[in-house]
């Protein structure tokens, strides 16, 4: 094996951002987000993007897209899934992902089969009823099955309360034989795969051996991570044994497809795709420019992309995270849905935001900086104009801050 390329923290942790969309100097300026064909783009860039129900402001998918696309719309994630541009399913837990890519998920569609088949084959009689509805009136909703009997659904761990015919539908869709083919805001719509596929990917899943499609979800992963460890266990989203991902990677180190990173002061090995090599010199050789003056403020989403890997976070943004939302509340530190503050190429606090649909106020729980931050003007300002961007988009007309840590930043904000 090669010897490590060395490359100093500051150089990996702006490749990284620029790789997926966050840094001003990147896709800001080239992708908008202005339609839906401008979000497929992102997609695609992305590998995909994880699926959220929780509402405390909106979704972690549309958070996602957002932060990235200045104006993206909720309502173009919608139109993609309408026009099966995209498709839901497993990848980092449930994504919305390019269809293109279908096929390649038969693994993961075949190893949910294997395991799932013997526990719908107990509810037979409703199986039966549920396809037999969706081939005959689909797509429809989970409430559009009646259903008296409650059994133990995914998050249900004590009493049952799920619907049997919803646990149905839920295992179909985890097995691949039913599809989300439309959503009516967060309210899911079911069809059959065979009705929502387009063919092409059909017949491509249906020959595609499984020795190709995990090799080709493996790269996916890899294009999505873009800067990975071999210590993840969710590497190739595949189940893959510790053994198994170092040989994989060393595979890739042989055939010069991946190289491996010595990055300053961090002892856990990373790894990159060769063919970004020439990006990361780039970012070496400019590293020590300060990007703090007129720097972007954003705010991520709990599931965004870039904190997919809290390991990582830390070795390069010298950031703890951890979302609190399982966390009771008298021991949460930051909130419920603290989402980081990106500002430049650093991790620089967290802001819990509740929006309050019927009165259309974003209420800002807490803002609290790190302690090494320095409040500068040009902080203040950024900070500022990303709380009322993040209330436009949410369409709320009042911002109200409850805390900021140090308080005096909440007498700052000229607004507070």
């Amino acid at each position: 094996m090669s010897s490590a390329y060395p490359v100093d923290r500051i150089a990996a942790r702006r490749f990284l951002l620029a790789a997926q969309g966050l840094l001003d100097a990147d896709s800001k300026k080239t992708l908008s987000g202005k339609d839906a064909e401008e979000t497929l783009q992102m997609i695609r860039r992305l590998e995909c993007v994880q699926i959220d129900p929780v509402a405390a402001a909106e979704r972690n998918q549309h958070l996602v897209l957002a932060a990235r696309m200045p104006a993206y719309r909720p309502s173009h994630l919608e139109q993609l899934l309408v026009k099966n541009k995209i498709f839901e399913y497993i990848a980092n837990e449930a994504c919305v992902i390019p269809m293109e890519d279908y096929a390649i998920f038969e693994p993961i569609r075949d190893r949910y089969k294997a395991r799932l088949t013997g526990r719908l084959e107990q509810m037979g009689e409703v199986v039966e009823e549920v396809l037999t509805r969706l081939r005959e009136e689909g797509p429809l909703p989970s409430r559009a099955f009646r259903s008296s009997k409650r059994v133990h659904g995914y998050w249900d761990n004590t009493t049952p309360k799920t619907k049997e015919t919803s646990l149905v539908l839920n295992l179909l869709l985890d097995m691949g034989i039913v599809m989300v083919a439309r959503r009516d805001g967060t309210e899911r719509f079911f069809d059959l795969a065979d009705k929502t596929v387009v063919e092409g990917q059909r017949r491509k899943a249906a020959s595609l051996d499984r020795t190709s499609a995990t090799q080709a979800l493996i790269d996916k992963y890899i294009r999505a991570y873009r800067l990975f460890d071999a210590q993840d266990p969710r590497f190739g989203w595949c189940k893959i044994p510790a053994g198994e991902r170092r040989t994989e990677i060393e595979r890739r180190l042989q055939a010069g497809v991946v190289t491996a990173l010595q990055i300053e002061g961090i002892q856990r090995p990373y790894y990159i795709l060769s063919e970004d090599l020439e990006q990361l010199r780039q970012w070496q050789d400019c590293s020590r420019h300060d990007m703090s003056s007129a720097a972007s403020l954003t705010f991520l989403p709990p599931l965004d992309n870039l904190l997919w890997r809290r390991e990582r976070i830390v070795d390069l943004f010298d950031f703890h995270y951890k979302w609190e939302i399982y966390t009771p509340a008298e021991k949460r530190l930051y909130g419920y849905y603290a989402m980081p503050i990106l500002y430049g190429d650093r991790l620089i606090g967290r802001m819990d935001p509740r929006l309050d649909r019927k009165e259309e106020r974003l209420v800002v729980r807490l803002l609290q900086l790190e302690q090494d931050v320095e409040i500068t003007s040009d902080l203040q300002l950024a900070l500022r104009e990303s709380l009322e961007a993040f209330a436009r988009f949410h369409q709320a007309k009042e911002i109200v801050i409850d805390q900021t840590v140090p308080d005096a930043l909440r007498k700052r904000l000229s607004w507070a």
